[in-house]
């Protein structure tokens, strides 16, 4: 005879339960994994796990030379892909000591607006998605394709531009193609009132935002946290403002820091949407100053191969996700021999284990949606 005890009773109340939140999830924006320590409805701990889309960009740098790793370049954050360029090339041009034709600078500053106002959109759509709400979603597509489309016409690429080279552009801008960009600005800027209306103006959006998942000045120092989920908390940052390149020096007047001083998910949002108007603004005076600059180059010319001095250079950019860097260290050849990446996302992530703790469930995809983030540029 088998002797059989089951337990019946409080055990199992006192008891933690360990819940896997990915890495095949809706919220998790792509293959990210949370490891997350239950007490009841109560999030004890949380653990990112990372790794699952690692394709190891740094290694594979150092195998191609200078005008092949901007194709590397794109990809890690594919929601950004012009940003990610211009830090690779602007490296680069740093080692070379070499002046960008002011045309190809106001171009790149243009292209890099429109980029983030791109990426902007996507998680301006897909953020009341995760809380439920489907219609923003379809506006955030449609204002995308206007932008997506002056952007197609002008590089070849709809997501990944390669439009970028080392002394400037791939080619001039096509004929009648500012006055086409400025249409398409118009028509987005005329639009972007349905996100205040529909979204902000939503009180169930509101009511599982609001006091939800804050985010403290001291966590964001901590873990390094940039971009707009750092000035939602108040760290008034902005390197197109604080260390100016390309032209954001001179647009010093139309650039506007957005910041909050909350730092919970309503406030990300918030500083999401004013500083995608705020993009809108400063791609209008990049228009403006390109329709009156006269005609000349747009790019350096090279020599067929191109080797950068030996020595070392950090270059960092504003990109739409926040800080992302590129320290390149070269022995002369035409491969760098060492390129590691900073990206924004990695390090907005790790914020993670300090704002979960103590929240609830339900809160978790709230919390997680608003850190705006994007796998492949945590994993590289």
């Amino acid at each position: 005879m088998t002797e059989t005890t089951v337990g019946i009773g409080g055990a199992a109340e006192s008891t933690d339960m360990v819940l896997n939140i990915g890495p095949q999830h809706p919220s998790t924006h792509g293959v990210l994994r949370l490891r997350l320590v239950l007490d009841g409805e109560r999030v004890q701990s949380a653990e990112p796990v990372i790794g699952y889309m690692h394709r190891g960009a740094e290694k594979l740098f150092e195998a191609r030379d200078y005008r092949q790793i901007v194709m590397l370049a794109n990809r890690h954050d594919w929601l950004s892909a012009f940003s990610n360029e211009l830090g690779v090339v602007g490296a680069v041009e740093r080692m070379l000591g070499m002046e960008v034709p002011e045309r190809a600078v106001w171009t790149r500053t243009l292209l890099a607006e429109l980029n983030r106002v791109l990426n902007h959109l996507m998680f301006l759509g897909s953020y009341p998605l995760e809380l439920g709400g489907i219609t923003p979603v379809f506006h955030a597509f449609r204002e995308r394709e206007e932008l997506q489309t002056v952007m197609e016409e002008v590089s070849g690429g709809r997501m990944h531009y390669m439009f970028n080279r080392v002394g400037g552009l791939k080619e001039d801008l096509p004929a009648g193609w500012l006055g086409r960009a400025r249409h398409a600005v118009a028509e987005v800027r005329s639009r972007m009132d349905v996100y205040d209306r529909l979204v902000l103006g939503n009180e169930i959006f509101r009511g599982r935002t609001r006091g939800v998942g804050v985010l403290t000045p001291e966590a964001v120092h901590a873990y390094g946290v940039s971009g707009p989920i750092a000035r939602a908390s108040g760290v008034d940052f902005d390197l197109r403002r604080d260390e100016p390149y390309l032209a954001y020096g001179e647009l010093g007047d139309v650039l506007k820091v957005v910041t909050r001083e909350e730092g919970d998910c309503l406030a990300r949002f918030e500083c999401l949407l004013e500083q995608t108007h705020n993009s809108l603004d400063l791609a209008d005076a990049c228009l403006d100053r390109l329709d009156g600059l006269p005609p000349g180059p747009i790019n350096q010319r090279l020599p067929k191969v191109l080797k950068a001095p030996e020595g070392a250079t950090y270059v960092w950019t504003e990109n739409p996700l926040g800080l992302n860097g590129y320290y390149l260290v070269s022995k002369g050849d035409k491969t760098p021999w060492r390129l590691k990446l900073r990206s924004a996302s990695f390090n907005n992530i790790q914020a993670l284990t300090e704002l979960l703790p103590g929240t609830l469930v339900a809160d978790m995809v709230a919390i997680l949606g608003s850190l705006f983030f994007v796998v492949g540029d945590i994993d590289k």
